[in-house]
């Protein structure tokens, strides 16, 4: 008797371990979910109008942004990266947002209501598949000049940790260095 609740207790613990790793998304095989994997190209149309394609930004170091105006915390960092644009932009800086709202006509007023100073497009289900899912919002990914993921964040950013990475980028790969 004692042995079958041994085993069942076991095989509970096996299942919740499976599911976990499954959905935790720990093991998620998604190239862009890999550390120094490339960042999946995507051409979005921007709110500005227009479109933008995220290859053409190749050399600078970009961070992109999932985001939407409803979310609280998305809301809370966009005066961070509007700061880090003015900062870091004449140095290789490009921040991109990829505004996961249903339709352009709010992100253009908060677009202006915020001042943002980069580009925002139009994201959607298929470009966060190609980031490997978005389940939550924001999610940054920090890609270097190569077009490598660099660094991921799901959840609010603590800005201290993710500028110091952003300078270690601009740093170890800038242009202007190597001229």
């Amino acid at each position: 008797m004692k042995s079958k609740g041994l085993l069942f207790g076991l095989l509970l613990i096996g299942i919740a371990w499976i599911f976990f790793s499954h959905y935790s998304g720990a093991k998620r095989p998604a190239a862009a979910t890999a550390q120094q994997a490339s960042a999946p190209d995507f051409t979005l149309p921007n709110v500005a109008g227009g479109s933008l394609t995220l290859s053409s930004y190749r050399g600078k170091v970009v961070l992109l942004d999932f985001w939407a105006t409803w979310c609280t915390p998305c809301r809370e960092e966009i005066p961070q990266f509007v700061q880090w644009q003015k900062l870091y932009g004449d140095k290789g800086l490009q921040i991109i947002g990829v505004s996961l709202d249903d339709s352009p006509e709010p992100v253009r007023d908060f677009y202006s209501k915020f001042r943002m100073n980069y580009p925002v497009v139009m994201g959607n289900a298929k470009t966060g598949e190609l980031y490997g899912g978005v389940l939550g919002l924001p999610i940054a990914f920090l890609v270097d000049r190569d077009g490598r993921i660099s660094a991921k964040r799901i959840g609010p950013i603590d800005p201290a940790a993710f500028e110091g990475q952003i300078v270690k980028l601009l740093q170890a790969s800038n242009p202007a260095k190597a001229s």
